[in-house]
């Protein structure tokens, strides 16, 4: 295990204890979110030799933002743990949409439609907005900020106005985004084994003999436009796990952050050797 001074100090639940000893900075990574047209930073925690590849350290360790839809994993944990979701296949059945009735002229028929939690998870669009309001409705704001102060998740802030955490109020670091997934990975988190592997499957999207990766995305949209992206979670070769974070911004309009953010994570990894089942 690795910790710095400080995270013993403060034992905080997600800090990942990256330090000068252990960090290579390789600003080279900037090619990656220049040809993307983004800014932010990557961040890669290679586990069996205790080491961080970081690109932007400043804004890794030291800048918070809001977490968006990377929210869902400790929601579900909380979930999970408290059975307010039997399980990742748990059927949710959220409102569509409103269509004119033909049969009843001036009536509108309401459309619904079942969505499991696996399915809203993997996205980042108003089904998973749906979905995971229902879930926050369901275990309480109050509830919800139990555990968010007990983990010492980001900086704990959900007092605001909405009836859930959605208002950019709570913010994290890369660095403690990193820690999460992590202690997810290695059932090290204050939950139930089997709620850490519930989340984990839904996080497990993509692999083959060579490879598996394993990830969350998420989006946080402004009033002016701008647009603040984040994909985290790890890659397994040989049954050796590395964690990553991007987190990323843009404020040239509209974009599709789940395809710029995973292709941009894909080029990074892809970079360092791995996909080849050789790492």
């Amino acid at each position: 295990m690795f910790r710095s001074l400080l995270a013993i100090i403060l034992i905080p639940v997600f800090f990942t204890a990256c330090s000068t000893n252990n960090v290579t900075v390789d600003e080279s990574l900037k090619n990656y979110f220049d040809s993307a047209g983004i800014k932010g930073c990557f961040g890669l925690y290679d586990n069996g030799q205790g080491h961080f590849t970081i690109y932007n350290l400043p804004r890794f360790r030291d800048s918070a933002y809001a977490p968006g839809a990377t929210f869902d994993i400790l929601q579900s944990l909380i979930a999970f743990q408290t059975g307010t979701l039997k399980d990742d296949k748990a059927l949710l059945i959220i409102t569509d949409t409103s269509i004119a009735d033909l049969a009843h002229p001036g009536q509108k028929t309401v459309l619904r439609r079942g969505v499991t939690v696996t399915e809203a998870f993997r996205t980042i669009s108003l089904t998973n907005d749906a979905v995971f309001n229902r879930i926050a409705d369901s275990l309480g704001k109050d509830s919800v900020k139990k555990w968010v102060d007990s983990l010492q998740y980001g900086n704990k802030d959900l007092n605001g106005p909405d009836s859930t955490w959605e208002d950019y109020r709570l913010k994290i670091t890369s660095d403690e985004q990193l820690g999460l997934v992590k202690k997810l990975y290695f059932d090290q988190l204050p939950f139930f084994k089997r709620s850490h592997e519930l989340v984990r499957a839904m996080m497990s999207t993509e692999g083959n003999s060579n490879y598996n990766l394993s990830y969350k995305i998420g989006r946080v949209s402004y009033a002016d436009g701008h647009v603040l992206g984040w994909v985290l979670g790890w890659i397994e070769e040989n049954k050796h796990p590395y964690f990553f974070v991007l987190n990323f911004e843009s404020s040239n309009g509209p974009m599709d952050v789940s395809a710029v953010g995973l292709q941009v994570v894909k080029n990074i990894l892809r970079s360092m050797g791995f996909f080849n089942g050789k790492k």
